[in-house]
């Protein structure tokens, strides 16, 4: 276990990671300086541009809460660097866990477990999660333009019996929106209560945790919805996260 540890977290393998989110991160600063020099091009405030990008910078700092929570949940298995990279470029956390177990699980494994893991496991794993994701990228280079085109086109109108106005009907996006939150909801709950049985492990912490971090954004969304407490939105995700995942560890201290 130690030499599988001592192997994920190389220092050379920090040093490959340090490049790639340097380069990242160069990339950003230009794209940066480039849409600056455009907005002054236009005729846009200096000013207005300054407190823009001052706000942006501030309100991705409680978002990206929700990242580096995915970031220590995969690198106890899967080593700081690699997790790191995944997690920074084009990974999201929800497909990055769920990937690595059906990953570690086709190679023979558990799961993630600590114990079983070996740097052939990784491997596989790292490999799956990498090209699984590049699904992303290719449809975005290919089909982006024309999906943008139905996401952004004008909703339907219909008359509505008895009234002088007409009722927008949802486009496209509306519905696909709710088609992909739907499918991945039910692809969660669903392995969750597989686990929940004999052949699952009788495993009921999952649902639990699922559970108490709904409640937790449903009381969010309460307060976003009916208060208009819009800032809400900022963090809503990442403390729902921490509050299911402090009460399954005093869960499991109390069991």
């Amino acid at each position: 276990m130690q030499n599988y540890l001592s192997s994920v977290n190389a220092g050379a393998f920090y040093l490959i990671v340090a490049l790639v989110m340097l380069f990242i991160t160069a990339m950003c600063l230009v794209f940066l300086e480039k849409s600056y020099r455009a907005g002054i091009k236009i005729g846009m405030d200096p000013k207005v541009l300054r407190k823009t990008i001052t706000a942006s910078a501030t309100f991705t700092l409680l978002p990206s809460i929700s990242i580096l929570l995915g970031v220590i949940a995969l690198s106890g298995t899967l080593g700081v660097p690699f997790s790191w990279l995944r997690l920074s470029v084009i990974g999201a956390l929800q497909y990055e866990l769920n990937v690595a177990e059906i990953a570690a699980q086709s190679v023979g494994l558990s799961g993630l477990n600590l114990g079983e893991l070996n740097m052939s496991a990784f491997v596989t794993i790292a490999l799956v999660m990498t090209f699984g994701i590049l699904g992303g990228v290719f449809c975005c280079i290919f089909f982006l333009k024309k999906y943008l085109g139905k996401l952004q086109a004008k909703p339907k109108t219909e008359p509505v019996e008895g009234e002088a106005e007409t009722k927008k009907k949802p486009g496209f996006g509306a519905h696909a929106t709710t088609a992909m939150f739907v499918g991945l909801c039910a692809a969660y709950i669903g392995s969750y209560i597989g686990k929940l049985t004999p052949a699952g492990g009788s495993d009921f912490m999952p649902m639990i945790v699922a559970v108490i971090a709904a409640i937790c954004m449903a009381v969010f969304e309460f307060f976003i919805q009916k208060k208009n407490m819009l800032v809400l939105e900022n963090f809503s995700l990442a403390a729902s996260m921490l509050f299911a995942m402090t009460a399954a560890v005093f869960i499991n201290m109390a069991l």
